[in-house]
């Protein structure tokens, strides 16, 4: 067994990808399961929603996609027992054009995360004891965003509850069949996650209508509310979960992670 792998993507910028990655990887690890976060955005919004301040970033995802660490070697524990995170810097953008002519270019990733793990079972090790891997995208279709899609067993996709929802949902779902047909012939789409949903907003259910009915089932049934413990847990370092574990926004990720390891079963058991 390896770790199933989920890339978090969508070029449009905020609609909720690290918040996401950040509070459904701290929900996976709070119900049992071990997760490594990989920050995949420039930024770094990821690493520092998790606690890894810039400072500390002395390895990085960088290092391991240019070749010079492990994946294993760049890991950085967190607060939260059970999550773990590969951090971002800004050297990230420079990526691109450093690998622009080799060949390997696609599959960095993928190759640094089948590297460690392997045939090893997850609990072997406990240097290897990974169940899922999470990966943040940046804002964009780039090399980066490839890169995680080749990676990863599936594709997770938050889509903000608002009038342009569906605008943009059509290029990323080409670009997965595109990479799917080219480069991971293994590629789905794990599901459809809407956020920022507002209750007192009519838009906010007319939206959450209009994507159920164009994507059916590929929509989780957990919709993430629009709660103002979500936005100010970063500014502490700490995912939502440790920062007001009772609140709306918490408990909805709890759900959506159970709704996923559900999702897993079944898939393993097709």
């Amino acid at each position: 067994m390896t770790p199933r792998v989920i890339t978090i993507a969508n070029q449009k910028g905020g609609v909720g990808k690290t918040t996401t990655t950040i509070n459904l990887g701290t929900a996976l690890a709070a119900i049992g399961e071990r997760v490594l976060v990989v920050d995949l955005d420039p930024q770094g919004n990821a690493s520092t929603g998790l606690g890894i301040d810039r400072n500390m970033r002395d390895r990085s995802v960088y290092d391991v996609l240019s070749g010079e660490r492990s994946l294993v070697d760049a890991i950085m524990d967190t607060a939260v027992p059970r999550l773990s995170v590969v951090p971002s810097t800004l050297d990230l953008l420079g990526f691109e054009q450093e690998v622009m002519g080799a060949h390997d270019r696609s599959f960095r990733l993928r190759n640094a995360i089948r590297q460690p793990f392997g045939a090893r079972a997850p609990h072997d090790d406990d240097d290897f004891g990974i169940d899922y891997v999470l990966i943040d995208c940046p804002p964009s279709l780039n090399l980066l965003t490839i890169n995680a899609l080749s990676a990863a067993n599936s594709v997770l996709v938050p889509l903000q509850c608002e009038f342009f929802a569906l605008e943009g949902l059509s290029q990323l779902l080409q670009t997965v069949e595109h990479v799917k047909t080219a480069l991971n012939p293994s590629l789905s789409i794990h599901g459809i996650v809407l956020t920022m949903f507002d209750r007192r907003n009519n838009l906010s259910g007319q939206v959450v209508d209009d994507v159920r009915r164009h994507m059916g089932k590929n929509v989780y049934d957990t919709v993430i509310p629009r709660n103002v413990r979500v936005s100010e847990a970063p500014s502490f370092g700490k995912p939502v979960l440790l920062y007001d574990m009772h609140c709306a926004g918490s408990q909805a990720y709890i759900r959506l992670a159970s709704e996923i390891i559900q999702r897993e079963r079944r898939l393993r058991a097709a």
